[in-house]
């Protein structure tokens, strides 16, 4: 097993190596691009360094850039977990909470997150709490989506065996609608992490005064495509290590819950 675990990351490694160096040879050898238009990997790798410690020409560190989207994605996507997931399994639960809260859900659900962005704008300015409301009501629709999807997957023949054991309503849905809808529930949780993390960097492209999408932003008006593609690094990196952090939360949860 750790055999093959170790051959994955080698795969892993190699596919990332072999990248750069099509991207070095393409850029730096073959010269198929000019360096203004799409630098290599070296002069990436030399402007991430001093993007580290440098404001210019954005007014802001890369470190501080990342700060900024990161306090208000977490944020956001917290706010939308705390309460889209709730409500997701309480909506497949309960009938009487499924037809009260799904018109409203069924309005704001095919609504894209991008979409809120001139809005909250108008109605909080380019504050921190326009962006929050925005990356919240995107995290909020697919937390609702699969918490529900995964607790109306129960099986009735896991349901029947609780009652036949006169278990109540709720202790049903605590040890056996919602230990069955986990995976999908943590799914959903990591769906809306990249959502969240989708809306504040669009959010902080058309308003804002720090953060990764505004420093991509300024970097376009200027001309500095070394200085977007830092950015566009930066967030992939970031949107891999919350995906394994996730990837490694949802496992213990749900071994920890098979083990009850």
């Amino acid at each position: 097993m750790k055999k093959k675990k170790s051959n994955y990351w080698y795969l892993s490694i190699l596919s990332i190596v072999a990248f750069l160096l099509i991207w070095w040879l393409c850029c730096n050898v073959l010269k198929m691009t000019k360096e203004s238009t799409l630098p290599g990997p070296v002069t990436i790798a030399e402007t991430f360094m001093e993007k580290m410690t440098s404001t210019a020409p954005d007014g802001a560190t890369l470190p501080q850039h990342i700060i900024s989207s990161l306090q208000i994605a977490m944020g956001g996507w917290a706010l939308g977990v705390v309460i889209g997931t709730p409500l997701g399994i309480f909506m497949a639960w309960y009938k009487k909470v499924d037809l009260f809260a799904r018109p409203v859900f069924d309005l704001l659900r095919p609504v894209p997150g991008l979409a809120w962005i001139p809005l909250m704008i108008i109605l909080f300015g380019i504050g921190i709490t326009s962006k929050i409301v925005t990356v919240f009501l995107s995290a909020f629709v697919p937390c609702v989506l699969n918490s529900y999807t995964g607790i109306r997957q129960t099986r009735d023949v896991h349901l029947w065996v609780g009652k036949t054991f006169g278990a109540t309503n709720f202790q049903m849905l605590r040890y056996i609608a919602i230990p069955t809808a986990l995976p999908l529930v943590m799914t959903g949780i990591r769906v809306a992490l990249g959502a969240s993390w989708t809306c504040i960097v669009a959010a902080e492209m058309l308003a804002s005064t720090k953060g990764l999408g505004y420093m991509i932003q300024q970097a376009r008006g200027i001309y500095r495509p070394d200085i977007i593609i830092c950015g566009m690094i930066a967030i992939g990196i970031i949107g891999a290590l919350f995906s394994a952090v996730l990837s490694l939360i949802e496992n213990a949860v749900v071994k920890g819950v098979r083990k009850e």
